[in-house]
């Protein structure tokens, strides 16, 4: 599996270790995108660690994290469900350059006004539950950095991220320390705070290029081959994004016919990407006009834009 997450937990269940590692659906992410290398790796490794995080959701519904920004990107989103379902998009400003030694603080940063949102959204299934979101001030000179702060001060864990990202993977590696009370009945709170410190230290050694290059498993032995672990059942990961050329039909029928007829005076097709995955959709005038002879159906919203 070229695409999964897995979970492990320390004998004496105080600390949970996780690894992430993609492939096939970080390249099906990046299809219809092309950012620069710099905003690249800055999305993946939200990527992976949005995958690290929701993995612990104890609902059906999904985890957003978004960097927002005052540089040359406004915006990092990026949206996974609880089935590990992953979507993701940048938007930056025009007429910026993006330096090719771009950083998270000089890319979003650059007025001391960025902001990190943690968005959960329970969806329509959990009407007992109502979404939540965090803002917090975009401090630190790495995504892992910004989550690690994020979930000491507001969610009171401590937690230890690795992120990486190329043109061919994504991957990451988490340590979290377990409430007191989820240690192993055996245990003092002692001896879960050393093996907190202790797993710390072996996780520290990880270098970024084993992070990027390594499989999980091999990843896993490599740093705690002499740790007792407890080895949970690995999770499948998949891009997806819900655009369909019915949903921009529905769309563009939501425009109706006199606007549509007037893009299409200007142009001989009108172009829609997805705002998300980038996807592009055609529509030639034979086309516009079929969506106002037939009945129209329901339509939908969609994330794309006209151009």
């Amino acid at each position: 599996m070229t695409d999964e997450l897995k979970k492990y937990l320390l004998s004496d269940h105080s600390t949970r270790i996780q690894a992430v590692r993609l492939n096939q659906a970080w390249k099906t992410g990046l299809a219809h995108q092309h950012y620069p290398a710099c905003i690249q790796t800055l999305l993946g490794e939200l990527v992976a660690a949005s995958i690290l995080l929701t993995s612990n959701i104890k609902f059906d519904g999904a985890l957003v994290l978004q960097l927002q920004g005052d540089g040359p990107i406004a915006l990092i989103v990026v949206e996974c469900t609880t089935d590990l379902s992953i979507r993701a998009t940048v938007s930056v400003r025009e007429g910026h350059d993006i330096p090719a030694d771009g950083t998270l603080q000089s890319l979003l940063n650059t007025n001391g006004t960025g902001r990190f949102v943690v968005t959960l959204d329970p969806g329509s299934k959990n009407n007992d539950l109502k979404p939540y979101q965090g803002i917090i001030p975009l401090e630190g000179d790495s995504v892992a950095h910004v989550l690690e702060r994020y979930m000491r001060d507001s969610e009171q864990l401590d937690t230890r991220l690795w992120l990486a990202s190329d043109a061919e993977h994504v991957a990451g590696l988490l340590l979290q320390r377990l409430p007191a009370h989820g240690g192993h009945e055996s245990t003092t709170p002692e001896q879960q705070a050393e093996t907190w410190t202790r797993a710390g230290h072996l996780a520290s050694t990880l270098k970024h290029e084993e992070l990027l290059t390594l499989d999980i498993d091999t990843l896993i032995k490599r740093l705690f081959w002499e740790e007792e672990l407890l080895t949970f059942e690995p999770q499948s990961v998949r891009w997806y994004c819900p655009c369909t050329r019915e949903r921009v039909a529905g769309m563009l029928q939501a425009l109706g016919r006199e606007e549509v007829e007037d893009i299409l005076s200007e142009r001989q097709e009108i172009d829609i990407l997805c705002n998300f995955c980038g996807k592009p959709y055609q529509f030639d005038a034979v086309d516009c006009a079929r969506l106002f002879v037939t009945q129209p159906g329901t339509t939908h919203d969609t994330d794309g834009s006209v151009h």
